[in-house]
């Protein structure tokens, strides 16, 4: 991926040294913001979500070209239910049509309150129609930006964040999302997170991502399938390591984070307050 460098270590030894270095930081900087000036936009992901509302919601499957999605979303809503078996309030950021609530409530013992975020209305209403036949409790849908929702602090016991947060873009940008998170927390609780995971070393994020996650796509349907999803990946997403992601958790005031799972590229864990 084009986002991705190797690092180099080199010996300054004069003045030449010195500019050459940092002439290749300015353009390694100036290329990466070039690269995410050309990202889609969000008006552009909202549409191509508002086409895709039935893929997002087969709950037998999940989405089928992250690896292990239903036992990623399994892990996580047992893991929730483990934590909180009364669990009362949840939030989801980026809800889709709504298959971790979905799967989360069929196995819940209470009537949780919802609250769903979502840029596609379609995603909102068809989540909703899912998760009102599973529970009483309160169902609000929130369409936008989760980055922009005005939530009060200490509102959740838990966060779902699936196949969301690759969509941020410049390390503030990260760093802002998962300290609203952590306001939006109760005291005890928790952000559950399954996303894309990038690689820090460049030969090991092309042999990850580009050719074993590649053969994966091939297997799914052919190359020309492969090629697609990889071309809306570079398009629309820019995700991190688990090292970076874990590490900003832990600075942003979360105090134990965990790794749940991980194959390939998509990894899921979670960080409690």
């Amino acid at each position: 991926m084009s986002y991705f460098h190797d690092t180099y270590f080199v010996l300054i030894d004069d003045k030449y040294s010195i500019f050459r270095v940092l002439m290749s930081f300015i353009f390694l900087n100036f290329k990466d913001a070039m690269i995410m000036d050309n990202k889609s936009t969000l008006k552009e992901i909202e549409e191509r979500f508002d086409r895709d509302v039935a893929r997002f919601a087969n709950l037998k499957t999940g989405q089928q070209t992250t690896l292990d999605a239903k036992f990623n979303m399994d892990i996580i809503t047992d893991g929730i239910l483990q934590v909180y078996p009364e669990i009362h309030d949840v939030l989801d950021i980026g809800c889709g049509a709504g298959n971790y609530p979905v799967n989360l409530l069929m196995k819940a013992n209470s009537n949780a309150n919802v609250t769903l975020i979502d840029l596609s209305k379609p995603m909102l209403s068809k989540a909703r129609e899912r998760i009102e036949k599973l529970t009483s409790g309160e169902i609000r849908e929130i369409k936008g930006d989760f980055r922009s929702a005005n939530l009060k602090e200490c509102s959740f016991d838990v966060i779902i964040a699936t196949a969301v947060l690759h969509h941020l873009r410049d390390d503030a940008d990260w760093e802002s999302a998962f300290s609203n998170c952590y306001k939006w927390l109760k005291p005890g609780g928790s952000i559950w997170i399954f996303d894309l995971v990038a690689h820090n070393q460049a030969r090991m994020q092309e042999l990850i991502y580009t050719v074993k996650y590649g053969e994966y796509l091939t297997g799914l349907k052919d190359e020309a399938y492969r090629d697609h999803v990889f071309a809306y990946i570079e398009k629309e997403d820019s995700p991190r390591s688990v090292d970076f992601q874990l590490d900003l958790l832990r600075k942003v005031g979360f105090s134990s984070v965990d790794i749940l799972h991980k194959h390939l590229c998509f990894a899921s864990f979670v960080a409690f307050k």
